[in-house]
Order: structure tokens, then sequence, then C-alpha cells
């Protein structure tokens, strides 16, 4: 299975870590996503991993979590529950609803993307 959810670092003194979250972007959005000069966060993407950020396929988003006082095992639920609630964004989101409807004079004919 696809990595989903990676932990970076954790701030000094505290229990904020910087986590990684790699959504899953819809086929008909990724060219929306794509940037071919793409880089992770995280240092050990493979060429694959890297692959499907830069094609769009994949979007990551970096957030910073502060888990005081909290075990292993509910810090684990968190990021779960987070990584859910983030793709179900990236999923439902569609800003380019409405892309390439254009007026030629007389009509209107309708764009968009799924």
């Amino acid at each position: 299975m696809a990595k989903q959810v990676i932990v970076l670092e954790r701030s000094e003194n505290t229990q904020a870590y910087r986590i990684a979250y790699w959504l899953a972007v819809p086929a008909s959005r990724q060219s929306f996503y794509a940037n071919p000069t793409a880089t992770s966060v995280w240092s050990g993407a493979s060429a694959g991993e890297l692959s499907a950020i830069r094609t769009g396929a994949v979007v990551e988003a970096v957030e910073t979590n502060d888990f005081a006082g909290m075990t292993l095992p509910a810090i684990q639920t968190e990021l779960q529950s987070e990584w859910s609630a983030l793709q179900a964004d990236v999923t439902a989101r569609n800003p380019w609803v409405r892309y390439g409807s254009f007026w030629d004079g007389a009509t209107w004919t309708p764009g968009g993307v799924a």
C-alpha cells in the first residue's frame, strides 16, 4: 500500500511533529496539480512516489500537529483521522467545475472538470 502519512521531525522540547500527508487526486484533476519540478519534503520518497507527486496523481500537504499528553496509539488514530479529512477535501473540492466554459458571442459552451 502507498504511504499516506509520514512523520517528519519533532519540534525541540515539545510534542509537536511536522507531518506530510500524501493525498490521491481524482484523475480528471491531476493536470491542475501537476508540477514537473515538484519534490517532497520527505527525503525518503522513491522515484515512483516523486513521479506521482510531479504528475499530480498525489498532492502533498504538510502540517504541524501537537500531540502533548497523547499515547502513541492515540497519535496514530489522530493522524489517520486527519488524513481522512484532508483526503475528503481533495476529493470533494473542485474549483475547476466550470473550467473552460466560454461564450462565442452568440451561445455559451459549457466546460468543466469532474
